[in-house]
């Protein structure tokens, strides 16, 4: 891979070859409005949660603070879904359950109060689970785990909170509620109180017998330490933030012999490098997620810093050139207000680029040091069966504003012209057309998506605690 040849730390480099050439608007235009709504239905409704502890930014008082829906692979159909407050739901025939309260098993160093993303911020049910009862979550800790407890790999400095990847394994995989052992996996330290440790997550691709079965990828932000502190962590090879990293939970030569390292990981053997890298130089990477038809691709929406909303196509040992670039564009740690052109030897630099962005495109008064309120919310390529007219497509959103697009995962090339994005509405079961704002009633939305293992779509709104399945595709009025 190009990114292979770089060193730990480039950025002195980079700056060298740096362009002086602001680009004022990084991705022109609007997306095409497709003309399409998707048709959902109400799948269930949630309570309201609280934040641990109490909340000093308005952004984290919602109804309930769903971030992911999946099913659990055990063939029963149910759902799960967790909420960052801390619990997590299974979802039988519409009606949410506590299966297992994080906050309560963690207490009293979990919290959710600080920070977009802290607290119970994923789970992931592995592929086996019927069989061996186990899955995975990520939580936070701060308070007294910083004294009792140490990171498994460099932490920040000034850290602030740890990042935890903890394994459970029930006894009776059945079971309504969860009763069994845990044991942590991963400790990960972070000097920032944002972008820790967004997913993880295994390749539903992959069979027993196949190098990736049963391997846990996770994603993990860069600490939210950008321009003000010259954070280059993203780009150094021996620190885990700002990275995609590749794991063993059934293997012993890791950290402290808690997982195992891939011995095919692209970094595995080079001086100075953690052997647990899949990808690297990213800044919030929000969302992972393969493609279960075509060529089984992975993609990652990444959150941008404040002009660009980004899609990867994912490949072993890319760099995606956070914080020397966002998305195909230098990002100068001295203009905080502008994007600049590519320098003549970028493609000796061994960057990988999107292969769909869009632009903030905020109001022309909007004041360019201050966050304009987007981000990609990363979705799914569409395999199901309920809308035929959506396949093949890479159906995702803005978390914000809870905007619908979609792009053709055919036009989705690395080191092409991006792919086109289209936007979608969405439609209820009376045939109103609207949006997703108006289905929340908020005008921040706090989108995210999930998918079930036939590969349909649902949207969820932490807004007002409710997710809606989509059933089909219909013309917008």
């Amino acid at each position: 891979m190009r990114s292979h040849a770089l060193p730990l730390v480039c950025a002195a480099a980079l700056l060298a070859a740096q362009s002086s050439t602001p680009v004022l608007d990084p991705v022109p235009g609007a997306p095409i409005p497709s003309g399409l709504a998707l048709t959902v239905v109400r799948f269930a409704v949630f309570p309201k949660s609280e934040p641990i502890p109490e909340p000093t930014d308005p952004r984290l008082v919602r109804t309930a603070r769903i971030n992911y829906l999946g099913e659990v692979p055990d063939g029963s159909g149910r759902m799960f879904v967790p909420d960052i407050n801390g619990a997590l739901y299974l979802v039988t025939r519409g009606t949410p359950s506590v299966y297992l309260d994080v906050a309560k098993a963690f207490a009293p160093d979990f919290f959710s109060g600080r920070g977009l993303g802290q607290g119970f911020a994923f789970v992931a049910f592995h592929p086996a689970f019927a069989r061996n009862g186990k899955f995975y979550t990520v939580h936070t800790e701060t308070g007294g785990a910083l004294q009792k407890t140490t990171p498994d790999l460099p932490p920040q400095a000034k850290t602030l909170y740890h990042g935890i990847v903890t394994e459970w394994t029930a006894d009776d995989a059945k079971a309504s509620t969860f009763q069994g052992s845990h044991r942590e996996v991963l400790r990960l330290g972070f000097g920032g109180q944002i972008h820790g440790i967004q997913q993880v997550e295994f390749n539903p691709n992959a069979r027993p017998g196949d190098a990736d079965y049963g391997l846990l990828y996770i994603a993990v932000g860069e600490g939210g330490l950008g321009q003000a502190d010259r954070n280059t962590d993203a780009q150094n090879l021996s620190m885990p933030h700002g990275k995609i990293l590749r794991i063993d939970p059934a293997g012993h030569n890791g950290a402290h012999g808690k997982y195992g390292i891939p011995a095919d990981n692209p970094f595995v053997g080079r001086p100075g490098a953690l052997g647990e890298i899949y990808a690297l130089g990213m800044r919030d990477p929000h969302r992972i997620s393969w493609d279960t038809g075509g060529t089984h691709r992975l993609f990652l929406g990444h959150i941008g810093e404040h002009q660009v909303e980004s899609v990867y196509d994912v490949h072993a040992g890319d760099n995606f050139g956070w914080s020397d670039r966002e998305g195909a564009w230098v990002f100068n740690k001295d203009d905080r207000c502008h994007l600049y052109s590519l320098p003549a030897n970028d493609t000796q630099l061994g960057f990988t680029y999107p292969v769909a962005a869009y632009a903030h495109h905020p109001p022309a008064d909007w004041p360019c040091t201050k966050d304009s309120g987007h981000a990609v919310s990363g979705g799914f390529v569409y395999r199901g069966r309920l809308a035929p007219e959506l396949t093949g497509k890479y159906v995702f959103g803005d978390i914000v504003d809870g905007r619908l697009f979609y792009t053709e995962e055919r036009e989705m090339a690395r080191g092409r012209t991006l792919a086109p994005l289209h936007l979608l509405l969405v439609a209820e079961a009376s045939g109103r057309t609207t949006t997703l704002q108006g289905l929340a009633g908020d005008a921040r939305v706090d989108l995210h998506l999930g998918r079930d293992l036939a590969g349909e779509l649902y949207l969820l709104s932490k807004a007002n605690g409710t997710i809606w399945k989509v059933t089909g595709v219909r013309k917008a009025n």
